[in-house]
Order: C-alpha cells, then structure tokens, then sequence
C-alpha cells in the first residue's frame, strides 16, 4: 500500500499526474482479498480512521487473520468491536491485544495523543449504562480524543449533572448514554451549544422494549442539536464526535 503512494507521489514530483489525478488514485480504495475477508486498506486515507474489526459472529482465528493482515499493511492502531472475554483470550495468545472487558473491545496498538479540537464528554443516565459507555470511550480515545467520562448523571438526581456544568461547557461534542425514557439527551440539549449525539441503550422494564422507547423519545428531543444512533451503539456515536472533534475547514 505504503509503495503505491509513493509511486504515486513520483508521478506527481515528476510532473506525469497531475495532483487531482493523484488524488483521486488514492481515494480509489484497493482492497486485500484474504479469503472469508476484503479489507479495505485506504479507509485510512479516505476517511481519517483505519477500518474496525467487528468481532461478534468471527472465529478467533478469523480475527487473528485480518488483525495480521491490517499489521502487515502498516496499521499500528486497530480497534476490535463486540468481543467477548473468551475469544479475546484465544485472540490473545496469538497476537498482541489489550482487552477491555467492560466495552467489549480489543485493541492492537497503543492509545494515541490526544489531536482533536477539543474533548469527548461521554455523560451517562445511570451506572447500567456504563458498558456502552466504555465502547464509546475506549473508540474515541484510540482515535486521538481526549474524553471525559460523566457516569450516572441521569434526571432522576439532575443536581448530580449540573454539578458537572464546567464540564459540559467545555465540551467539543457531548454523548448522551442512557435507558428507560432516554431524558438525559433532551436535558443536555438545552444546556449546552455543542452537538449532543444521543445513544438508547437497551436498560429498563418492560415498556422500555430493549432500547425502543428511549430511541423514539431521543429522536422526538425537543432541544436543537442533538442527533441519535442506534440502541446500544457506543461505537457508532464515538466514530461520529471523533469526526466533529477532527473537522478542519474545507476550501
């Protein structure tokens, strides 16, 4: 991959492609065909994070084989999703991870400094909320964001967040994490002036319907400025504020 930039990047030096050309032959994304996988090795390039490895439903030896394959193509930093103990323990004595049991999430590589404009508040109703909590965390800190975690700082006891007002003013992207009703979103909301993503989790009784009535209450949030991902998906929520934290102004 890294010898066809660099041809590439001669072409250009040498006046035999133009820099739109160039351009556009690196965003045509080559792929690496490993057999039960295609991975896309310019993910990296195109969009400013390298791909992620989903683990629920892989075979430890299949995880190990893309995790070989990504290192050998030069990534340093590679993120494992929904992966329980048991295969990150077989993963394990094949090739070097650190797991986090509580987020589910394998990495290779080390946590990177902190580059984006400013930091991830990651703010949850209750403590149930903390797994999905901890997938966002763990996501956003091995894509450069310095987070600040906020946990159990649900409506029920609402001085328990406005102690964290500091906190929540100076913040660059805020994810609200939370289960039964999904109010803590629609609070955060209308405090701050920052984009707020909102992220239903699965925790309540009954007519809570694993997750669907705080996503119908998140998406239904009276306050500006809040978008919402899917039941449970710390991941896709840490992925979006990475890239709210990394924009840079486009000519």
């Amino acid at each position: 991959m890294k010898e066809n930039i660099r041809q590439i990047l001669e072409g250009v030096k040498e006046g035999t492609c133009s820099v739109d050309e160039a351009l556009l032959q690196i965003k045509e994304a080559p792929f690496k065909d490993i057999g039960y996988a295609k991975l896309d090795l310019h993910r990296k390039i195109r969009q400013g994070a390298a791909e992620v490895i989903y683990g629920e439903g892989k075979t430890p030896e299949r995880v190990v084989g893309i995790l070989k394959a990504m290192s050998e193509a030069g990534e340093d930093r590679i993120l494992i999703t929904r992966l329980n103990q048991e295969s990150a323990e077989e993963i394990g004595r094949l090739v070097p991870i650190t797991y986090h049991k509580e987020a589910r999430v394998g990495i290779m590589g080390q946590f990177p400094e902190p580059d984006g404009l400013g930091k991830i508040v990651i703010a949850t109703g209750g403590t149930s909320d903390i797994p999905v909590a901890e997938e966002a965390a763990i996501t956003a800190s091995i894509l450069g964001n310095e987070v600040v975690r906020l946990y159990d700082v649900g409506v029920a006891g609402l001085h328990r967040l406005l102690d964290h007002l500091d906190d929540l003013m100076d913040a660059s992207v805020i994810i609200a994490i939370a289960g039964m009703e999904g109010a803590l979103a629609s609070v955060i909301g209308g405090l701050v002036d920052c984009p707020v993503i909102a992220v239903p989790t699965s925790v309540g009784y009954g007519t809570s319907l694993g997750g669907v009535t705080a996503l119908l209450s998140m998406l239904n949030s009276c306050a500006s400025g809040v978008s919402v991902v899917n039941i449970d998906n710390g991941f896709g929520a840490a992925y979006l504020a990475n890239r709210i934290n990394h924009m840079e102004e486009k000519a």
